[in-house]
């Protein structure tokens, strides 16, 4: 059954206090940056850190009691699974979560401080999905999909609703896809309201399954390579979403996961957002591509659960991928005072010595000299230029590292 544009408007009233109407916020570093001008939906600031809470709490909250009965489950790489658990918890029913074995172990924890009981099982979503199948045909238990269910889908348009109320003349839509839950809603509720405004979904190039789909008329699995955006690693979209997104549609276009990394990095230390990589796709694809030029857009920040570990590798990814941190290796004769030429001239720059490490004894280190390996911390892309530029006019003898 596909759902309607009234079923999406009498699921936003049915809410209460547990879902949360989510900020639109206008960046203008991200407008400068990208030419557009950009009004952030920041659906990580939802209860559990994503927009996945809208639909399992508006599904939960429907079942009967002789549904209800037997508990629910659910496959997932981590949002949809802590959306579950969360509103499992306040209709005080038993829920099993089946999660990859690749999940975050953020989101694993997470999903198991609401109180579900979480089994890993699978390399993938749509792995753990045949299992909850599985589990849910011996126990009875209420299988709440992740995308392709007609509430689910529903729920999530009241994004769209939203977005409409704090930006009426709004142009373009940027919506993260993995199964497509999030834009076959929001499409429902933008082209019912106003067909000419554009809704474009991003996938990972490394899972483009419904893109693949849509070219091709049918759905198709993709293989999947990896890719840091695991909360839209889906090898096979929804058959209800494909239908919804491939008749109400603009485009479909994708963002590689160097772009992603970057995108994470600038949210954090520009807009103080922490957003994880599924939902910074859509800021990514902007910043990259800058497709929108003068015209109001808004990506859909879908989650903000982050691996903390993650985050120190983005952190340390994303000053690189904007040179702000390079790596080099010089050597040296082993005799005092040589070192201290060299970061004399590194300093008379202005840029910033973040980590010195020697290397005397390594079969490549001739007797006499010694390796040094300098992390340098720059201002950007041209700073890191004129450095490289000056220690070459120095005559001294380096190579960049990766």
């Amino acid at each position: 059954m596909t759902p309607t544009y009234d079923d999406i408007v009498k699921n936003r009233g049915s809410y209460g206090k547990v879902v949360r109407k989510t900020p639109l916020h206008y960046s203008e570093t991200f407008s400068r940056m990208s030419g557009s001008h950009v009004y952030l939906k920041a659906e990580f600031q939802q209860k559990t850190g994503s927009f996945k809470l809208r639909g399992a709490y508006a599904k939960i909250k429907s079942l009967s009691n002789e549904e209800k009965k037997n508990g629910v489950i659910a496959a997932s790489a981590g949002n949809h699974a802590q959306g579950v658990a969360y509103a499992s918890k306040l209709e005080k029913i038993p829920c099993t979560i089946v999660m990859p074995i690749t999940a975050s172990p953020a989101k694993v924890a997470a999903t198991r401080g609401y109180g579900a009981k979480v089994l890993l099982q699978g390399i993938n979503y749509d792995e753990s999905w045949l299992k909850a199948q599985e589990i849910s045909k011996k126990t009875g238990a209420k299988i709440i999909h992740a995308f392709d269910d007609p509430q689910i889908i529903a729920a999530n348009g009241a994004i769209g609703l939203e977005i409409l109320e704090d930006l009426p003349d709004v142009d373009e839509i940027y919506v993260p896809i993995g199964g497509g839950g999030l834009a076959a809603g929001i499409l429902l509720a933008v082209k019912k309201r106003n067909p000419k405004i554009k809704v474009i979904g991003v996938e990972s190039k490394g899972f483009p399954a419904m893109r693949n789909s849509l070219k091709a008329g049918r759905l198709q699995a993709v293989k999947g390579t990896r890719t840091i955006a695991d909360g839209i690693a889906v090898k096979t979209p929804g058959r209800l979403t494909f239908k919804i997104i491939n008749d109400l549609i603009d485009d479909i276009v994708l963002v590689d996961d160097t772009q992603i990394v970057k995108t994470m990095f600038l949210l954090m230390e520009r807009a103080k957002m922490v957003v994880e990589p599924a939902g910074a796709v859509t800021l990514a694809y902007l910043l990259d591509v800058k497709p929108s030029p003068s015209k109001k857009v808004v990506p859909i920040l879908g989650g903000g659960n982050v691996d903390m570990y993650l985050l120190g590798q983005i952190v340390a990814k994303g000053l690189a991928a904007m040179t702000r941190m390079i790596r080099i290796f010089i050597l040296l004769k082993d005799k005092p005072g040589a070192l201290k030429e060299v970061v004399d001239e590194i300093a008379s720059l202005s840029v910033n010595i973040v980590e010195v490490v020697h290397d005397r004894l390594s079969s490549n280190i001739d007797a006499g000299t010694a390796g040094v390996t300098l992390s340098l911390e720059t201002e950007g892309k041209e700073h890191a230029q004129r450095l490289i530029s000056h220690l070459k006019a120095k005559n001294i003898q380096f190579k960049i590292m990766p």
